[in-house]
């Protein structure tokens, strides 16, 4: 029985134990995706599947990323897209669909089963680009001005009737006389074709042209109207409101059938109204069919590449419009002005194609276009030369491919370096070296002479150097170089080759740094350089520090520089200038005594509150009260807080010039302070929020001080010492706590000294199912805080006082543990079993 026990007990134990290694394992991996078998999931799992990945915090194309990488199998890739738009289709008929998933959002995957088609498309645009990347759609030349939103063919319906209108049934004729007689008449073409003129009679005109009609109704009017005949009566025949005609359009185009259109409309117009050709439809020979033979037939490529409409007749009632299958398609694409699809007729060669296609562009390969054609069992490669292009012809399917030329240059050198023109220049016939320095306007003064060099390529580009002497190249008694395509040559600058001498002065200066050395520079120069003195300047006592070229490197107490002391006076007058080296490094010293005004401020429930300059370096917290007159009837002493500035903050005077810099000791141990501080705050807050909080603790400049002991003892441990920047404020009486961080209900709650940790916390709602309360903590409202303690299995929480705010932190988050895991944890348990079990036998 007692076997038992322990062996009871030792299990619990591991059990526990091994639960966290599980827990932190990720809802989604990589192999999980490559073990996908898309046949063996449900439509509901699909979409769980979604919503794991939503839960998990990754975004669509991190998904599609993952499952790509993870060497998910293409065709297992394929049926996950389809199954996808499935499930979006059969959801879509349920309900009304989300936003357009196209938009482009970076939007959590999963969050709406309607968005599962961006989700798909993403997916399998990602596994194309992982195969090939994916060429680009071609449109079919021409098509776009039949299904353009803004292109229309519309006829005009207030345009002076042309001359060709043929005159029909229900057109409404304008006849106006004017001179000797005058008359105006508005007549409908009878169904008979004629029209009834008072006085004269029945004109019959239906067939014929407004030009021929003019002429018979004046003959027939002129018998009335004897002014016609001599010109002192003048008649004008015009159309009024036109008639509709009816026309049929068939064959290859969007919406074939027939419509009603205007009597002046165009083939266009009926084109237009029927979506002009479709995909499989001739853009070369469209056929406009009148009484039963071929009136006229369209090319919309002598539109589109010329601007011609001569073949586009105004149409008849009962005409045909017939759109037959295109003729011939060929394809090219790269580098011309217009890639796309384009139909030739019989006989075009490659170079009327070319033309169709706007030409070559700026940096096409025109030598040699490559053409991979069909033939009646396989595909094909050919190669088409310029000197065969007006006589090539294509074959329909075939796909020309127009390449770039190389991004290399037949003929470049270059040289750079100490030479007045550096640059790139031609490789003209038997250039050499010295040829190519005139053409650069020769080396300039500071040019090293003793030695340049040439980088060249070789027959396998591998790059070579070929040294020359620059002065016996110019000299002419060193053999002159020719030079090859692309060679480089660099002719260096004598300052190049050694290092820049710099000095640098420190100190009570206007401008401290590091300035460029030159010969015979003297201090007092330097230090005007550097704007002169500031007013704190001794210049009694500067301090230059020499670096020392040959120390005993066998002697331990060899020096590493030398230091001089000069002397000189504030307006650098008089006196011996000192003479800088390289690399001096000069130091203006802070003048004996001098100290600045030195400034803090106090403010709230004092009878004085405001700015005040401190007197004495060793000025205390309690001197301060006194000044400012005591405390006001409504001070809260216990919430006193002292603000001091942060050890990296730097201090300006009046100007704006920085004058202190805390040390780089103190800068160091203030990193020293931030490492402790991570280290802290990764044990007890979730990482996440880890940024948030470190900012936060690290940018907290408040001191936590004891008023009431500051005033019973001043000037003991507690009265600290003022320092420059510092606020001490004094409150209002406090009448609230502050509970907020891992509770159900971040609340401000009234102060009660009734109330301990745990009822703030019960006013609050209690805390959430993250809350870490063994590291609860409270801030007090003079800034200093308190954390929980534990006493056994006990925590032991801190006292509240007015004004403060009490703060729960995070626990870090565990995943669920999956099947797999909950399967490899029995595992593990069974083994620890196993082992446990012989020992005991």
């Amino acid at each position: 029985m007692y076997k038992r026990i322990i062996l009871y007990c030792f299990l619990s134990f591991c059990f526990f134990l091994l639960i966290p290694s599980y827990g932190y394992a990720q809802n989604l991996s990589a192999t999980d995706l490559s073990m996908i078998k898309v046949d063996d999931l449900t439509d509901d799992q699909l979409r769980a599947y979604l919503q794991q990945a939503n839960a998990s915090g990754m975004t669509q194309e991190e998904l599609m990323q993952m499952a790509v990488s993870s060497g998910m199998p293409s065709e297992e890739i394929e049926k996950l897209t389809q199954r996808l738009q499935t499930i979006q289709e059969q959801d879509q008929a349920l309900q009304a669909p989300a936003t357009n998933p196209s938009t482009g959002d970076k939007r959590k995957v999963g969050r709406q089963v309607q968005g599962a088609t961006n989700e798909a498309d993403t997916l399998l645009k990602l596994h194309q680009d992982n195969l090939k990347s994916p060429r680009e759609e071609l449109r079919i030349f021409g098509a776009d001005i039949f299904q353009g939103s803004n292109t229309k063919f519309e006829p005009n319906l207030r345009m002076a009737t042309p001359k060709n209108y043929v005159i029909g049934a229900d057109d409404e004729l304008l006849l106006e006389l004017y001179g000797n007689s005058e008359a105006s008449y508005s007549l409908t073409v009878s169904p008979e074709g004629a029209i009834n003129i008072p006085y004269v009679g029945v004109v019959p005109i239906a067939g014929i042209t407004i030009e021929q009609a003019i002429i018979r109704i004046k003959d027939k009017m002129g018998a009335i109207y004897s002014g016609l005949r001599n010109g002192s009566t003048r008649l004008n025949v015009s159309v009024g409101n036109i008639r509709s005609i009816r026309v049929i359009v068939t064959g290859e185009v969007v919406k074939p059938g027939t419509y009603t259109l205007p009597s002046v409309a165009t083939a266009f117009n009926a084109l237009y109204a029927a979506g002009g050709p479709n995909d499989k439809g001739t853009m070369r020979q469209i056929k406009i069919i009148r009484n039963d033979r071929e009136e006229s037939i369209i090319d919309v490529y002598d539109f589109l590449l010329n601007g011609s409409l001569r073949n586009n007749i105004v149409l008849q009632d009962q005409d045909i419009i017939q759109v037959a299958p295109y003729l011939s398609r060929v394809e090219i694409r790269g580098r011309v002005k217009r890639p796309a699809i384009f139909e030739l007729k019989e006989g075009e060669t490659f170079n009327q194609l070319l033309t169709y296609a706007g030409g070559f562009d700026e940096e096409a390969y025109r030598t040699r276009i490559t053409v991979f054609k069909n033939t009646a069992t396989e595909r094909r490669v050919e190669d088409v030369l310029a000197s065969q292009f007006g006589v090539y012809l294509p074959q329909s399917g075939d796909k020309y491919r127009v390449g770039k030329i190389l991004d290399r240059y037949t003929n470049r050198v270059r040289i750079s370096g100490a030479v007045f023109r550096p640059g790139v220049y031609e490789l003209s016939q038997g250039l050499t070296l010295s040829m190519l320095i005139k053409k650069a306007d020769g080396v300039k003064e500071d040019a090293f002479m003793n030695r340049g060099y040439i980088t060249r390529l070789k027959e396998n580009l591998e790059k070579e150097q070929v040294a020359f002497s620059v002065a016996d190249i110019l000299a002419g008694t060193q053999n002159d170089i020719p030079l090859k395509r692309e060679d480089e040559v660099v002719i260096s600058s004598i300052f190049d080759l050694k290092t820049a001498y710099k000095i640098q002065i420190d100190g009570e200066v206007r401008n401290a740094g590091t300035y460029d050395f030159a010969e015979g520079m003297t201090l007092k120069e330097l230090i005007v350089q550097a704007g002169g003195f500031t007013e704190a300047a001794s210049a009694k006592r500067i301090e230059i520090a020499r670096r020392i070229k040959e120390s005993n490197v066998m002697s331990q107490s060899a020096h590493t520089s030398e230091i001089y002391h000069v002397n000189i006076e504030r307006d650098l007058s008089g006196a011996e200038d000192f003479v800088l080296q390289p690399f001096d490094v000069i130091n203006v010293r802070l003048a004996k005594g001098y100290q600045r005004q030195r400034s803090v401020r106090i403010e709230g429930e004092v009878l004085y509150p405001g700015q005040y300059i401190l007197t004495r370096k060793d000025e205390r917290v309690s001197d301060l009260i006194k000044r400012a007159g005591g405390f006001t009837a409504y001070a809260y002493t216990d919430g006193a807080s002292l603000k001091r500035k942060s050890i990296l903050e730097d201090e300006l005077d009046s100007t704006g010039n920085q004058f202190e810099r805390k040390s780089k000791l103190e800068q160091e141990r203030f990193q020293e302070r931030v490492e402790r501080l991570n280290a802290l705050q990764k044990s007890t807050i979730n990482p996440n929020e880890l940024g948030a909080v470190q900012r936060s603790a690290v940018n907290n400049s408040y001191v936590g001080i004891n008023m009431d002991e500051i005033l019973r003892h001043p000037e003991g441990s507690n009265d600290l010492i003022l320092e420059e920047g510092d606020v001490l404020h004094i409150p209002k009486q406090l009448q609230t706590v502050r509970v907020s961080g891992e509770v159900l209900s971040p609340v401000t709650v009234i102060y009660s000294s009734n109330k301990g940790f745990k009822e703030y916390i019960s006013q609050a709602g209690g805390f959430s199912e993250r809350a870490l309360k063994k590291r609860a903590y409270v801030v007090y409202a003079n800034g200093s805080a308190r954390s929980t303690s534990k006493f056994l299995f006990f925590n032991n929480y801190p006292k509240i006082k007015p004004g403060a705010e009490i703060f729960v932190p995070q626990r870090e988050a565990r995943g669920r543990i999956s099947a797999a895991q909950w399967i490899g944890l029995g595992g593990s348990l069974a083994t620890t079993v196993g082992v446990i079990v012989a020992l005991f036998r």
